[in-house]
């Protein structure tokens, strides 16, 4: 029966088949160019004010239209015309005034809406109940745009302040509760479980894994939600308004003049651009323990 059976050799693997052993320290370090330098694969280190150059490049092609008489401007004024314009303003005090009133109503919409959607982010992602009641009724209003809704908070709260800060905060609301609900949804269930072995208790839990799984998405929705209460005050500034930045340029309309429409979009354009530019800075030093491609 011996011989019928064939014989199984063992064969020793080849060369090419044998089992490579862990990479060394040495072979884990960052590649390095010829010079010696480190080579980065992400966006490269970055460089500070570098984000003006796309505003500053617009300017100068603003600029060079104007000058070389390709802007007509009775269409759209240039930008000496439009500093000339914004120094008669503040020397008027009708820009500073109509700032502060745009900036009280962004404010508090931002404040309110901020509030209210992390408060319902957590009631729909820590619990079940509070999913099937908020998340529906969220994701309904966020298909419906905030202009729609004008008609409907001018026959319920008039004309007033309270009907300006209110549509602002709801288009906040939706965009901060979105993406805090996201993150706090798309924590690693392996987190979870770890919380679980170490025996942490409810307010452990939510301090050290869900504070931490949260704050990307949130301010991901802070970020947007600072643009929103611009966009909104926009709309809700040329509804029986008497002050402020929206009030200044439909105001303006009425003249046709263009060059103080232009002050009115630079003025949101920078404050929206300082306004994201400090949430970023406050971002970095919240997640400081975070390392991603940006840093």
């Amino acid at each position: 029966m011996t011989d019928i059976l064939p014989q199984v050799r063992t064969a020793e693997p080849a060369a090419k088949d044998r089992a490579q052993p862990f990479p060394t320290v040495r072979e884990l370090r960052p590649a390095t160019t010829a010079t010696g330098t480190r080579r980065r694969l992400g966006p490269g280190k970055a460089v500070p004010f570098a984000r003006l150059t796309g505003p500053v490049l617009v300017v100068l092609i603003w600029w060079a239209a104007s000058a070389t008489g390709y802007l007509d401007p009775r269409i759209l004024s240039g930008p000496g015309a439009v500093a000339s314009t914004a120094a008669d303003l503040i020397k008027s005090g009708r820009l500073q005034s109509n700032v502060a009133v745009s900036l009280q109503r962004a404010g508090l919409g931002l404040l309110f809406g901020v509030l209210a959607g992390v408060l319902l982010a957590v009631a729909a992602g820590l619990s079940r109940v509070g999913e099937y009641l908020l998340d529906g009724t969220l994701q309904v209003k966020r298909a419906i745009p905030s202009l729609a809704l004008l008609p409907l908070m001018i026959l319920w709260l008039g004309i007033g302040e309270e009907m300006k800060v209110t549509l602002i905060a709801l288009g906040v609301t939706v965009v901060v509760y979105i993406n805090t609900y996201a993150s706090l949804t798309g924590i690693d269930r392996r987190y979870v479980e770890l919380g679980e072995s170490l025996d942490l208790s409810r307010l452990q839990f939510i301090r050290k894994v869900v504070v931490p799984g949260a704050l990307p998405g949130f301010f991901v929705g802070l970020r947007l939600a600072v643009t929103a209460s611009w966009l909104g005050l926009v709309v809700v500034e040329q509804v029986n308004a008497t002050k402020g930045l929206g009030y200044m340029m439909f105001q303006a309309q009425l003249y046709a003049q263009s060059d103080v429409i232009i002050v009115g979009l630079v003025v949101y354009g920078v404050f929206g651009f300082v306004s994201d530019a400090l949430v970023r800075a406050a971002e970095r030093r919240v997640l400081s323990w975070r390392r991603t491609l940006a840093d």
